[in-house]
C-alpha cells in the first residue's frame, strides 16, 4: 500500500495508469472522469444536516443493530440535542431568518449569510415558535427538551453520572417530540428537491425509530389520548405493527408511523398476504358489493383477529357470528338479511337465480 508520500496524487509523479481511471485508495473520494477535482465539499443545509444527527441517534438506539451501551447513549444524546436545535432553528428559518439571531433586532443580512452571528438557544427557538409562528409545544415536551439540554450539557462539559434507563427514557420522549415536529411543522413546508431528498433522508430514521424501546413507549402513551373514541376505527398497521392504523371508506392513516393510504387496494393487499406467503380470499362486500371484504381484520375493540370482517372500501364492519356463508356463493352474508327467512342462507344475487320450483 502506498504512503502518503509515495502517492503519485500527491507527489505529482506520473503513474502507467491515469489517475481519472484508476480505481480510488482506500478512504479517499473517488472523482469520475471529466469531473473536476477538488478537495471534498460539505453539503448540509439546515434540515438536511438535523435529519443526518436524528439518523446518529437512532443508529445509537437500535436495539435491534445491538445492545444499546453506555457510549451509544452518549452520542444518542448529544446528536439528539444537536439535532434539536438544528431542525427548531430551520422551522424559525420558514417564518423569518432574523429569528434565528440571539438578539433579531441586532441581525442583519450580510451576518446572516457569512453565518458570522450568534444564534438563539433551544429556549428561546421554542418560545420564537409558539409565539410567533403559533406552534403547539406543550409543558411536558417543554421540559423533556430541558432535560435534554442538562444531560447534553453534562456529557459535553464535566461529564454525567446518571441512570442509563432514565437517560435513554427522558431522549425517548424527545425523539417523540422531534419526530411529531418533523412530520406536522416541518417536512411538509418544504418543496422541489429538498422536500424529495428529505424524505429519503428519513427512511432510514422511519425504519430505525421502531426499534427505540423508549421512543415506541413514549409515542403509544401519548396516542393513547389520541386514538381514545377510536377503538372501532384501529386496527394494526402493516408498516410499524402498532395497533394504531385508523381506517375510513378508502383510505388509512397511521398515528404512530404516519403511514397512509389513498385507495382500498393498498390496504387490501395488505391483508390478503398470509404469514405462509399464500393469497387470502376477499369477498364482494354484503353492504357495497367491491370485493374488498375481508376476515381476520384485528381491531382494538375487536373479540379475536378470526371473528372481524371488513370492507375497505366503504368500511363496513361486520362480527363473524352475525355471517353466514351464501349457499349459492359462499359469500359472507348477514342472518338477518337472508331474503328468505330459512336456515337456508342466499345473497341476493343467488336468490334471484332460483327457480319458482326450487322455492315450492
Amino acid at each position: 500500500m502506498l504512503t502518503e508520500d509515495q502517492d503519485p496524487a500527491r507527489t505529482g509523479e506520473s503513474s502507467d495508469t491515469p489517475p481519472q481511471s484508476a480505481p480510488p485508495a482506500s478512504g479517499r473520494r473517488y472523482v469520475p472522469p471529466g469531473r473536476p477535482s477538488g478537495p471534498p465539499q460539505l453539503d448540509f443545509p439546515p434540515v438536511r444536516n438535523g435529519i443526518d444527527y436524528l439518523a446518529s441517534v437512532v443508529e445509537h438506539l437500535d436495539e435491534n443493530e445491538s445492545d444499546v451501551g453506555p457510549r451509544d447513549l452518549k452520542y444518542a444524546v448529544l446528536h439528539l440535542q444537536a439535532a434539536v436545535e438544528v431542525l427548531l432553528k430551520a422551522r424559525l428559518l420558514r417564518e423569518h431568518w432574523s429569528l434565528i439571531f440571539k438578539d433579531p433586532g441586532r441581525a442583519t443580512r450580510k451576518n446572516f449569510e457569512s453565518g458570522d452571528f450568534e444564534s438563539c438557544g433551544t429556549d428561546a427557538a421554542v418560545e420564537r415558535l409558539r409565539d410567533i409562528a403559533g406552534i403547539t409545544i406543550d409543558r411536558k415536551e417543554v421540559e423533556a427538551l430541558k432535560d435534554l439540554t442538562k444531560d447534553r450539557n453534562a456529557l459535553q462539559h464535566y461529564g454525567l453520572t446518571h441512570n442509563a434507563g432514565a437517560v435513554e427514557a427522558r431522549a425517548g420522549r424527545v425523539l417523540d417530540f422531534l419526530m411529531r415536529f418533523l412530520d406536522t411543522e416541518l417536512l411538509p413546508l418544504l418543496q422541489g428537491p429538498e422536500r424529495e431528498r428529505a424524505m429519503q433522508d428519513m427512511i432510514p430514521v422511519d425504519a430505525g425509530v421502531k426499534n427505540i424501546s423508549s421512543y415506541v413507549t413514549r409515542r403509544l402513551n401519548r396516542l393513547r389520548g389520541e386514538l381514545a373514541g377510536l377503538e372501532s376505527q384501529t386496527i394494526m398497521c402493516p408498516t410499524c405493527e402498532q395497533m394504531t392504523l385508523v381506517v375510513a371508506p378508502q383510505s388509512g392513516d397511521c398515528r404512530f408511523c404516519t403511514a397512509s393510504w389513498d385507495s382500498a387496494e393498498l390496504l387490501v393487499f395488505d391483508y390478503l398476504v398470509c404469514s405462509d406467503g399464500q393469497l387470502a380470499r376477499a369477498y364482494p362486500c354484503p353492504q357495497c358489493d367491491t370485493t374488498t371484504f375481508v376476515e381476520g381484520v384485528n381491531f382494538v375493540d375487536g373479540p379475536r383477529l378470526s371473528d372481524t370482517l371488513y370492507c375497505f372500501g366503504c368500511a363496513a364492519r361486520h362480527e363473524a357470528r352475525d355471517l353466514a356463508n351464501c349457499s349459492g356463493c359462499s359469500r359472507p352474508w348477514p342472518i338477518e338479511a337472508d331474503v328468505d327467512g330459512s336456515d337456508t342462507t342466499l345473497c341476493p344475487d343467488c336468490w334471484n337465480q332460483v327457480s319458482p320450483e326450487d322455492v315450492a
